[in-house]
């Protein structure tokens, strides 16, 4: 009887060494394949993130007396100060108390006397931008401008 209960150990232990070997070797593959896909994230969210609000960014502003017009903004972030430039057929003019927090910014530009206060969310393509034209405040999208 011992010599078969021998037996069968002998013979049962290499597969249940090679089953352990194999889920090892899978378990092992499982966590290179998680730290790749982890670090790939965190590179895409990186780069997101370092983009920002930083560039430039172009939309149609259609005013409250329904005018339409294209208009640019080139922004510029240093911690939660926010500078830059807003242009249109009008001329360019100076983005002025800019602040950002997180993803949400607010500044004023200063047409002709009068100032017109912005705020705003900016996503990774897109940004969602209130404009206060002497108390009627007007939505408008800008996107990311790649032209160069």
């Amino acid at each position: 009887m011992r010599n078969k209960s021998s037996l069968v150990v002998k013979s049962i232990l290499p597969i249940f060494i090679k089953i352990s070997t194999i889920t090892q070797k899978e378990s092992k593959m499982k966590k290179k394949l998680f730290s790749l896909g982890a670090i790939a994230f965190g590179l895409i969210f990186l780069m997101a993130a370092l983009s920002g609000l930083d560039g430039k960014w172009a939309g149609i502003i259609k005013t409250p007396d329904g005018n339409e017009f294209p208009a640019g903004y080139n922004f510029k972030t240093d911690g939660e100060i926010l500078t830059g430039t807003a242009n249109s057929q009008y001329g360019t003019v100076s983005i002025d108390s800019g602040k950002i927090s997180g993803n949400s910014f607010s500044f004023q530009v200063t047409v002709d006397g009068n100032n017109y206060p912005h705020k705003g969310k900016f996503y990774d393509d897109s940004c969602g931008l209130d404009i206060d034209f002497g108390g009627q405040t007007i939505h408008t999208v800008l996107l990311r401008d790649t032209t160069k």
